[in-house]
């Protein structure tokens, strides 16, 4: 596939770039400094920066699917939507975080953390993206949330997946590798079993 993604210098992009590229997939990686992408078999870098609406609609151009690994507190979904729109990109897939994924009493693990005096300043802007997103009915998306979490790792492949619940293992503890969890993606990509809804993958 021909996949674009943007944000792939980041922790969790850099590990989507790198398990898209182990496939065999075409990535067009789009960050605002591509020589940190460094020159790699069947990666294009590009300089694109989601508020350059027009600049980063071109730059989406002309692939089969997207994949946003952006952070959501800097930039803006409507504008991430409508440049998906104007490149004619109708397979979408934006990661979003923890914090809309509810705990087992009913509450977002957003509100849970806040008990605790914890709010990452990514946690909102990303729930509210991902509200945003859950709107649309013209796009093939799909959004991922990561567990409690996530962190550097080996790559196991053995993980569940999960919808809109936090899930956690028989100790309690919610967590997934960033290797693990661009597996959880790519497989997204490659056979869409989550067309319109969020996902959420996690140990056992």
């Amino acid at each position: 596939m021909n996949i674009v993604l943007a944000g792939a210098t980041g922790n969790i992009g850099s590990r989507i770039l790198d398990e898209a590229l182990s496939r065999g997939h075409r990535v067009t990686g789009l960050t605002r400094d591509p020589a940190k992408l460094g020159a790699r078999d069947g990666l294009q870098a590009k300089k694109a920066n989601t508020a350059e609406a027009g600049a980063f609609a071109e730059a989406l151009k002309g692939h089969d699917a997207a994949i946003l690994s952006i952070k959501w507190n800097e930039n803006d979904v409507h504008q991430v939507l409508d440049a998906l729109r104007k490149a004619g990109m109708k397979r979408c897939l934006f990661v979003v975080g923890a914090g809309s994924l509810l705990r087992k009493d009913g509450r977002t693990h957003f509100d849970h953390m806040a008990e605790k005096g914890i709010q990452p300043p990514t946690s909102r802007p990303a729930a509210l993206a991902l509200a945003e997103v859950q709107k649309v009915t013209d796009l093939d998306w799909t959004a991922i949330s990561p567990p409690a979490s996530i962190q550097p790792g080996e790559r196991t492949a053995k993980f569940r997946l999960g919808r809109d619940h936090l899930l956690e293992d028989d100790k309690g503890q919610s967590q997934i590798s960033r290797e693990d969890f661009a597996i959880a993606i790519l497989d997204e990509i490659e056979k869409p079993k989550h067309i319109r809804q969020r996902f959420t993958a996690a140990y056992y």
